[in-house]
Protein backbone atom coordinates (compact mmCIF):
# COMPACT_ATOMS: atom_id res chain seq x y z
CA UNK A 1 0.00 0.00 0.00
CA UNK A 2 0.79 4.05 -0.05
CA UNK A 3 1.42 5.87 2.71
CA UNK A 4 1.31 9.70 2.92
CA UNK A 5 2.56 11.12 6.18
CA UNK A 6 2.32 14.78 7.53
CA UNK A 7 4.63 15.80 10.34
CA UNK A 8 5.52 19.45 10.56
CA UNK A 9 7.20 20.32 13.79
CA UNK A 10 10.69 17.87 15.79
CA UNK A 11 8.31 16.38 17.95
CA UNK A 12 5.98 14.66 15.05
CA UNK A 13 9.00 14.01 12.91
CA UNK A 14 10.00 11.27 16.17
CA UNK A 15 6.78 10.27 16.33
CA UNK A 16 6.33 9.69 12.58
CA UNK A 17 9.32 8.04 11.95
CA UNK A 18 8.89 5.17 14.66
CA UNK A 19 5.31 4.86 12.96
CA UNK A 20 7.06 4.55 9.46
CA UNK A 21 9.68 1.79 11.11
CA UNK A 22 6.78 -0.04 12.27
CA UNK A 23 4.51 0.37 9.22
CA UNK A 24 7.38 -1.45 7.07
CA UNK A 25 7.17 -4.35 9.43
CA UNK A 26 3.62 -4.76 9.13
CA UNK A 27 3.40 -4.26 5.42
CA UNK A 28 7.31 -4.96 3.98
CA UNK A 29 6.01 -3.46 0.33
CA UNK A 30 4.56 0.37 1.90
CA UNK A 31 5.62 2.86 0.07
CA UNK A 32 5.93 5.59 1.94
CA UNK A 33 5.98 9.88 0.97
CA UNK A 34 5.19 12.56 3.12
CA UNK A 35 6.15 16.19 4.80
CA UNK A 36 8.50 15.93 7.88
CA UNK A 37 11.94 15.89 8.76
CA UNK A 38 15.46 13.88 9.16
CA UNK A 39 14.32 11.43 11.17
CA UNK A 40 11.40 10.40 8.21
CA UNK A 41 14.17 10.21 5.96
CA UNK A 42 15.86 8.05 7.65
CA UNK A 43 13.49 5.79 8.46
CA UNK A 44 12.96 5.94 4.74
CA UNK A 45 10.35 8.02 4.02
CA UNK A 46 10.45 10.47 0.33
CA UNK A 47 9.96 13.70 1.59
CA UNK A 48 8.52 16.30 -0.21
CA UNK A 49 8.80 19.59 2.17
CA UNK A 50 11.29 19.89 5.39
CA UNK A 51 9.88 20.75 8.28
CA UNK A 52 12.37 23.50 8.90
CA UNK A 53 9.84 25.72 6.54
CA UNK A 54 6.94 24.18 8.47
CA UNK A 55 7.89 24.71 12.43
CA UNK A 56 6.22 28.17 12.59
CA UNK A 57 4.40 28.39 16.28
CA UNK A 58 2.08 31.04 17.03
CA UNK A 59 0.29 34.09 14.75
CA UNK A 60 3.75 36.33 14.48
CA UNK A 61 5.61 33.69 13.22
CA UNK A 62 2.93 32.45 10.82
CA UNK A 63 2.70 35.78 9.41
CA UNK A 64 6.52 36.22 9.40
CA UNK A 65 6.79 32.94 6.70
CA UNK A 66 3.38 33.38 5.23
CA UNK A 67 5.10 32.86 1.70
CA UNK A 68 6.21 29.67 3.66
CA UNK A 69 3.06 28.76 4.65
CA UNK A 70 0.83 29.29 1.29
CA UNK A 71 4.25 27.32 -0.48
CA UNK A 72 3.68 24.02 1.99
CA UNK A 73 0.06 23.97 1.24
CA UNK A 74 0.48 24.14 -2.40
CA UNK A 75 3.78 21.61 -1.75
CA UNK A 76 1.17 19.07 0.21
CA UNK A 77 -2.07 19.40 -2.06
CA UNK A 78 0.66 18.70 -5.30
CA UNK A 79 2.20 15.42 -3.68
CA UNK A 80 -1.02 14.30 -2.44
CA UNK A 81 -2.56 14.36 -5.90
CA UNK A 82 0.80 12.70 -7.24
CA UNK A 83 0.99 10.19 -4.82
CA UNK A 84 -2.78 9.10 -4.65
CA UNK A 85 -2.02 7.38 -1.24
CA UNK A 86 -3.88 4.70 0.05
CA UNK A 87 -3.50 5.93 3.48
CA UNK A 88 -3.12 9.61 4.54
CA UNK A 89 -1.80 9.51 8.55
CA UNK A 90 -1.56 12.93 10.14
CA UNK A 91 0.63 13.76 13.37
CA UNK A 92 -0.14 16.42 15.81
CA UNK A 93 0.53 19.85 13.92
CA UNK A 94 -3.58 20.66 13.48
CA UNK A 95 -4.17 23.69 12.01
CA UNK A 96 -2.37 22.48 8.63
CA UNK A 97 -3.62 19.03 9.22
CA UNK A 98 -6.91 19.20 9.54
CA UNK A 99 -6.94 21.85 6.09
CA UNK A 100 -4.70 19.18 4.21
CA UNK A 101 -7.66 16.33 5.70
CA UNK A 102 -10.45 18.43 4.38
CA UNK A 103 -8.38 18.84 1.36
CA UNK A 104 -7.82 14.83 0.78
CA UNK A 105 -11.40 14.32 1.25
CA UNK A 106 -12.65 15.89 -1.42
CA UNK A 107 -10.35 15.36 -4.15
CA UNK A 108 -9.15 11.79 -3.14
CA UNK A 109 -12.16 10.13 -1.50
CA UNK A 110 -10.86 6.89 -1.80
CA UNK A 111 -8.02 7.59 0.37
CA UNK A 112 -8.23 6.24 4.59
CA UNK A 113 -7.22 9.11 7.26
CA UNK A 114 -5.94 8.60 10.25
CA UNK A 115 -5.16 11.26 13.06
CA UNK A 116 -2.17 9.60 14.96
CA UNK A 117 -1.82 11.64 17.77
CA UNK A 118 -4.73 14.34 17.38
CA UNK A 119 -5.04 17.53 18.52
CA UNK A 120 -5.33 18.22 22.23
CA UNK A 121 -8.66 19.20 21.84
CA UNK A 122 -9.47 18.06 25.37
CA UNK A 123 -7.63 21.13 26.80
CA UNK A 124 -8.74 24.11 24.52
CA UNK A 125 -10.22 24.34 20.68
CA UNK A 126 -12.32 21.93 21.81
CA UNK A 127 -14.53 22.57 18.58
CA UNK A 128 -12.03 21.06 15.93
CA UNK A 129 -13.06 17.13 17.58
CA UNK A 130 -15.73 17.76 15.15
CA UNK A 131 -13.90 18.23 12.02
CA UNK A 132 -11.77 15.53 13.17
CA UNK A 133 -14.34 13.06 13.44
CA UNK A 134 -15.98 14.15 9.96
CA UNK A 135 -12.61 14.17 8.10
CA UNK A 136 -11.05 11.15 9.81
CA UNK A 137 -11.67 7.40 9.59
CA UNK A 138 -9.68 6.82 12.78
CA UNK A 139 -8.11 8.69 15.61
CA UNK A 140 -5.44 7.33 17.52
CA UNK A 141 -4.71 8.95 20.47
CA UNK A 142 -1.78 8.62 23.04
CA UNK A 143 -3.80 9.07 26.03
CA UNK A 144 -5.46 6.66 27.79
CA UNK A 145 -8.78 9.34 28.57
CA UNK A 146 -8.96 10.50 24.90
CA UNK A 147 -11.05 7.52 24.18
CA UNK A 148 -13.66 8.83 27.11
CA UNK A 149 -13.50 12.11 26.14
CA UNK A 150 -14.36 11.43 22.21
CA UNK A 151 -16.91 9.29 23.71
CA UNK A 152 -18.71 12.22 25.23
CA UNK A 153 -19.67 13.59 21.72
CA UNK A 154 -20.73 10.97 20.06
CA UNK A 155 -16.70 9.93 18.61
CA UNK A 156 -14.25 7.36 18.77
CA UNK A 157 -10.71 7.11 19.80
CA UNK A 158 -8.69 4.49 20.23
CA UNK A 159 -5.83 4.72 23.13
CA UNK A 160 -2.89 3.00 21.22
CA UNK A 161 0.08 3.35 23.90
CA UNK A 162 1.81 6.46 24.86
CA UNK A 163 5.47 7.06 23.25
CA UNK A 164 7.40 8.67 26.29
CA UNK A 165 5.74 6.14 28.95
CA UNK A 166 7.63 3.71 26.00
CA UNK A 167 10.19 5.54 25.63
CA UNK A 168 10.87 5.87 29.68
CA UNK A 169 10.68 2.08 30.35
CA UNK A 170 13.50 1.35 28.45
CA UNK A 171 16.15 3.74 30.59
CA UNK A 172 17.97 1.77 32.50
CA UNK A 173 17.32 2.30 35.86
CA UNK A 174 20.13 3.95 38.28
CA UNK A 175 20.80 1.44 41.19
CA UNK A 176 21.61 4.83 43.52
CA UNK A 177 19.21 8.10 43.17
CA UNK A 178 18.88 11.38 45.75
CA UNK A 179 22.23 12.71 44.81
CA UNK A 180 21.76 16.27 46.02
CA UNK A 181 21.67 17.58 43.00
CA UNK A 182 18.76 20.07 41.45
CA UNK A 183 17.81 19.25 37.53
CA UNK A 184 16.67 22.26 35.70
CA UNK A 185 14.59 21.51 32.61
CA UNK A 186 13.48 25.06 30.23
CA UNK A 187 11.96 23.82 27.81
CA UNK A 188 13.37 23.55 24.11
CA UNK A 189 12.53 26.83 22.32
CA UNK A 190 14.70 29.72 22.89
CA UNK A 191 11.86 31.85 23.79
CA UNK A 192 10.84 30.03 26.88
CA UNK A 193 14.40 29.20 27.97
CA UNK A 194 14.98 33.14 28.02
CA UNK A 195 11.84 33.81 29.81
CA UNK A 196 12.10 30.79 32.61
CA UNK A 197 15.49 29.83 33.05
CA UNK A 198 16.83 32.65 34.88
CA UNK A 199 13.75 32.61 37.57
CA UNK A 200 14.15 28.47 37.67
CA UNK A 201 18.11 29.10 38.22
CA UNK A 202 16.92 32.06 41.00
CA UNK A 203 15.08 29.59 43.09
CA UNK A 204 17.58 26.70 42.87
CA UNK A 205 19.94 29.26 43.90
CA UNK A 206 18.31 29.63 47.33
CA UNK A 207 19.51 26.10 48.26
CA UNK A 208 23.41 26.16 48.20
CA UNK A 209 24.47 22.85 49.39
CA UNK A 210 22.74 21.17 46.15
CA UNK A 211 24.31 21.38 42.95
CA UNK A 212 22.54 22.73 40.17
CA UNK A 213 22.49 21.41 36.25
CA UNK A 214 20.69 22.43 33.37
CA UNK A 215 19.27 20.29 31.00
CA UNK A 216 19.89 21.61 27.20
CA UNK A 217 17.47 20.88 24.76
CA UNK A 218 18.84 18.85 21.40
CA UNK A 219 18.16 21.61 19.42
CA UNK A 220 19.85 24.35 21.04
CA UNK A 221 23.76 25.54 21.71
CA UNK A 222 25.76 24.94 24.37
CA UNK A 223 26.63 28.69 23.85
CA UNK A 224 22.99 29.97 24.32
CA UNK A 225 22.64 29.06 27.99
CA UNK A 226 25.79 30.21 28.67
CA UNK A 227 24.99 33.91 29.43
CA UNK A 228 22.52 32.78 31.84
CA UNK A 229 24.91 30.09 33.86
CA UNK A 230 27.60 31.23 36.69
CA UNK A 231 30.29 29.03 37.73
CA UNK A 232 27.94 26.67 40.29
CA UNK A 233 26.09 25.59 37.13
CA UNK A 234 26.34 23.00 35.25
CA UNK A 235 25.45 21.74 31.53
CA UNK A 236 24.45 18.26 30.91
CA UNK A 237 22.77 16.51 27.78
CA UNK A 238 22.11 13.84 29.76
CA UNK A 239 19.01 14.09 30.61
CA UNK A 240 17.03 10.86 31.91
CA UNK A 241 20.73 10.60 33.65
CA UNK A 242 20.57 14.12 35.49
CA UNK A 243 16.91 13.88 36.35
CA UNK A 244 17.06 10.18 37.70
CA UNK A 245 19.65 11.22 40.04
CA UNK A 246 18.26 14.32 41.03
CA UNK A 247 16.78 15.48 44.66
CA UNK A 248 14.38 17.59 42.84
CA UNK A 249 13.13 19.21 39.19
CA UNK A 250 11.84 22.18 38.45
CA UNK A 251 11.02 21.46 35.09
CA UNK A 252 8.94 24.08 31.97
CA UNK A 253 5.68 22.42 31.52
CA UNK A 254 5.70 20.07 28.69
CA UNK A 255 6.28 16.32 27.62
CA UNK A 256 9.34 17.27 30.11
CA UNK A 257 6.72 16.97 33.24
CA UNK A 258 5.63 13.84 31.75
CA UNK A 259 8.87 12.17 31.28
CA UNK A 260 10.05 13.43 35.37
CA UNK A 261 7.16 12.01 36.58
CA UNK A 262 8.11 8.80 34.66
CA UNK A 263 11.92 8.59 35.92
CA UNK A 264 10.79 9.30 39.44
CA UNK A 265 12.00 12.66 40.50
CA UNK A 266 9.71 15.22 42.50
CA UNK A 267 9.35 18.38 40.57
CA UNK A 268 7.54 21.71 40.49
CA UNK A 269 6.27 22.83 37.05
CA UNK A 270 6.89 26.18 35.58
CA UNK A 271 4.94 28.07 32.34
CA UNK A 272 5.61 32.00 31.16
CA UNK A 273 2.24 33.35 29.87
CA UNK A 274 3.01 36.37 27.88
CA UNK A 275 1.38 39.69 29.25
CA UNK A 276 0.36 37.58 31.68
CA UNK A 277 -0.35 40.68 33.75
CA UNK A 278 -3.70 40.96 31.76
CA UNK A 279 -4.78 38.03 33.39
CA UNK A 280 -3.91 38.00 37.18
CA UNK A 281 -6.51 36.47 37.49
CA UNK A 282 -5.63 33.34 35.87
CA UNK A 283 -7.37 30.79 37.91
CA UNK A 284 -10.79 32.85 37.17
CA UNK A 285 -9.65 33.44 33.69
CA UNK A 286 -8.46 29.94 32.83
CA UNK A 287 -11.40 27.97 32.62
CA UNK A 288 -12.87 30.48 29.92
CA UNK A 289 -9.80 29.45 27.76
CA UNK A 290 -9.43 25.95 28.38
CA UNK A 291 -11.01 22.95 28.76
CA UNK A 292 -8.65 21.15 31.79
CA UNK A 293 -8.19 22.65 35.23
CA UNK A 294 -4.45 21.78 34.61
CA UNK A 295 -1.61 22.53 32.60
CA UNK A 296 0.95 19.82 32.66
CA UNK A 297 0.60 16.51 31.74
CA UNK A 298 1.08 15.11 35.07
CA UNK A 299 -1.79 16.55 36.56
CA UNK A 300 -4.48 16.21 33.50
CA UNK A 301 -3.94 12.52 33.22
CA UNK A 302 -4.24 12.34 37.30
CA UNK A 303 -7.17 14.22 36.69
CA UNK A 304 -5.74 16.03 39.49
CA UNK A 305 -2.77 18.36 41.24
CA UNK A 306 0.18 15.78 41.67
CA UNK A 307 3.06 18.65 40.99
CA UNK A 308 2.37 21.84 41.85
CA UNK A 309 1.86 24.14 38.93
CA UNK A 310 3.12 27.87 39.19
CA UNK A 311 1.89 29.41 36.17
CA UNK A 312 1.43 32.95 34.55
CA UNK A 313 1.74 35.12 37.78
CA UNK A 314 2.40 32.31 39.86
CA UNK A 315 5.48 31.86 38.03
CA UNK A 316 7.98 33.94 40.71
CA UNK A 317 11.28 33.15 42.69
CA UNK A 318 9.75 32.82 45.81
CA UNK A 319 6.92 30.06 45.00
CA UNK A 320 9.00 28.78 43.15
CA UNK A 321 11.72 28.48 45.66
CA UNK A 322 9.24 27.61 48.65
CA UNK A 323 8.01 24.60 46.44
CA UNK A 324 11.30 22.91 45.36
CA UNK A 325 12.20 24.00 49.34
CA UNK A 326 9.17 21.25 50.38
CA UNK A 327 10.39 18.96 47.73
CA UNK A 328 13.69 19.10 49.61
CA UNK A 329 13.09 18.29 52.82
CA UNK A 330 9.45 17.13 52.90
CA UNK A 331 9.58 13.04 52.92
CA UNK A 332 5.73 12.27 53.38
CA UNK A 333 5.09 14.97 50.51
CA UNK A 334 8.08 13.18 48.36
CA UNK A 335 6.56 9.58 49.16
CA UNK A 336 3.03 10.77 47.75
CA UNK A 337 4.12 12.02 45.02
CA UNK A 338 5.74 9.34 43.88
CA UNK A 339 3.49 6.98 44.91
CA UNK A 340 1.30 9.13 42.18
CA UNK A 341 3.90 8.79 40.22
CA UNK A 342 3.49 5.15 40.00
CA UNK A 343 -0.06 4.87 39.74
CA UNK A 344 -0.08 7.51 36.56
CA UNK A 345 3.05 4.90 35.06
CA UNK A 346 0.61 2.05 35.53
CA UNK A 347 -2.54 3.83 33.80
CA UNK A 348 -0.26 4.71 30.97
CA UNK A 349 1.17 1.19 30.34
CA UNK A 350 4.48 0.79 28.28
CA UNK A 351 2.33 -0.68 25.12
CA UNK A 352 4.17 0.47 21.89
CA UNK A 353 1.79 3.04 20.28
CA UNK A 354 3.49 3.32 16.93
CA UNK A 355 3.30 -0.40 16.22
CA UNK A 356 0.11 -0.52 17.77
CA UNK A 357 -0.97 2.42 15.38
CA UNK A 358 0.64 0.63 12.62
CA UNK A 359 -1.62 -2.61 13.03
CA UNK A 360 -4.51 -0.58 12.73
CA UNK A 361 -3.44 1.30 9.93
CA UNK A 362 -2.23 -1.39 7.95
CA UNK A 363 -5.28 -3.56 8.54
CA UNK A 364 -7.42 -4.69 5.82
CA UNK A 365 -10.54 -2.23 5.60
Amino acid sequence: MKYFLIAGEASGDVHAAELIKQLRKHDPEAQIAGLGGDRMVTAGCRVYRHIRYMAFMGFVAVMAHLRDVKDNFRIAQEALLSEQPDVLVLIDYPSFNLRMAAFCKKHLPNTKIYYYIPPKVWAWKKRRIHAIARLCDRVLGIFPFEPAFYAQYGYECTYVGNPTAEEISKVERLKVKGERLIAILPGSRPSEICHCLPKMLEAARRYPDYRIVVCAAPSIEDSFYAPYLSARETLTRETYATVQSASAAIVNSGTATLETALLGCPQVAVYHLAFSWLIGLIRWVQPLIFSIPYFTLVNIIAGKEVIKECVANDFTVEKVANELGRLLTDEGYQKEMLAQYEHLSSVLGTASAASTAAGIITAKQ
